[in-house]
């Protein structure tokens, strides 16, 4: 007998399991850690979705990283604007004390004088009385201050319509958003809060940055994220214009077809592109064609609501707490 007989046939080391197409979307709740499987699959993702290259000159932005930067600035809008609110029933009690003050130094004891009333001429033709100052009025924008034919000081009162929070952007907003494509696709489908840039407006000789854009350039505590579909136009804007200087540049990392995928609901408005929705896949692993939904227009929105909100947060805990509990 030969001493350096083997034991077993070495194929049976390279035997694989053989895999059912039954059950391919079926994956185990168990991390094992890191895999060649995973990182493979991993691989794959990157190919399909971002296009990375050596010699980018900008930085890219995560798409879960821009969902808890829109939380926070979501949350601080709405803690300033309600502690502004709070300020002008501070200052109208300020004013009222000092006026009461000054009122007493003039008279000195003597009997106090009255204030001479104010005529409040409405559009009616009405006339109030008030006995406040018009001048707060005036500075406020409620009406325009006038003098009569008798030299008293009339003011004409003008509906002013208050602003909704959705229609302007965020106060002092810490990033500036654009969308390089053409207008025809942002007018389809676009990120809440976001700016139509066009790649186009880079080639003009004259004005090629909109007044949005020079005041985010390069200001400490701001940022500019670009986007697109599928990196193809924003990788290009981001490095051309990052050759013109500009050093506080990001991009969004797979665009709107990451965003379709990990955020279908919250972050953006109208109707995703089609080449942005995966196709679904039937049990034998075939790829079907996606149904043909219907396209509504994106709406005007600068601000993410409550519900948007809600929506964001919830997506985002379905991507990160996965890994939170994989890294214990």
């Amino acid at each position: 007998m030969s001493s350096k007989r083997s034991i077993g046939d070495t194929e049976y080391l390279k035997k694989r399991i053989p895999q059912n197409p039954k059950y391919q979307h079926v994956k185990s709740r168990l991390d094992t850690g890191s895999s060649m499987t995973k990182y493979m699959e991993r691989l794959e993702e990157i190919k399909k979705n971002y296009r990375y290259r050596k010699d980018e000159l900008f930085k890219r932005l995560k798409v879960t990283t821009f969902a808890q930067l829109v939380i926070q600035v979501a949350s601080v809008s709405d803690l300033n604007e309600s502690i502004m609110d709070d300020m002008p029933r501070l200052e109208d009690d300020v004013l009222e004390s000092v006026e009461t003050d000054r009122l007493s130094d003039q008279t000195n004891g003597s009997p106090q004088l009255t204030p001479q009333p104010v005529n409040f001429i409405d559009e009616s033709g009405d006339a109030g009385f008030s006995p406040r100052s018009t001048l707060q009025s005036v500075i406020s924008g409620v009406g325009e201050m006038d003098l009569d034919k008798n030299g008293q000081k009339t003011v004409c009162l003008t509906p002013v319509p208050a602003p909704s929070s959705v229609e302007h952007p965020y106060l002092d907003c810490p990033y500036l958003l654009l969308d390089v494509r053409d207008r025809d696709q942002y007018d389809q489908c676009h990120i809440i809060s976001a700016h139509n840039y066009p790649i186009a407006t880079l080639s003009r000789t004259m004005n090629p940055y909109t007044k949005e854009v020079l005041d985010y350039k390069n200001v400490s505590g701001k940022i500019i994220i670009l986007y697109d579909e599928d990196e193809r136009m924003a990788s290009q804007a981001a490095t051309t214009m990052c050759e013109r200087g500009f050093e506080n540049l990001f991009m969004l990392s797979g665009g709107l077809k990451v965003i379709a995928q990990k955020f279908p609901e919250g972050m953006t408005t109208g109707s995703f592109p089609i080449s942005c929705l995966q196709s679904p896949t039937g049990s034998s692993g075939r790829k079907y064609s996606t149904p043909r939904q219907t396209q509504q227009p994106a709406e005007k929105k600068w601000r993410f609501a409550s519900e948007d909100l809600g929506k964001i947060q919830h997506y985002l805990d379905e991507v990160l707490v996965p890994s939170e509990t994989s890294s214990k």
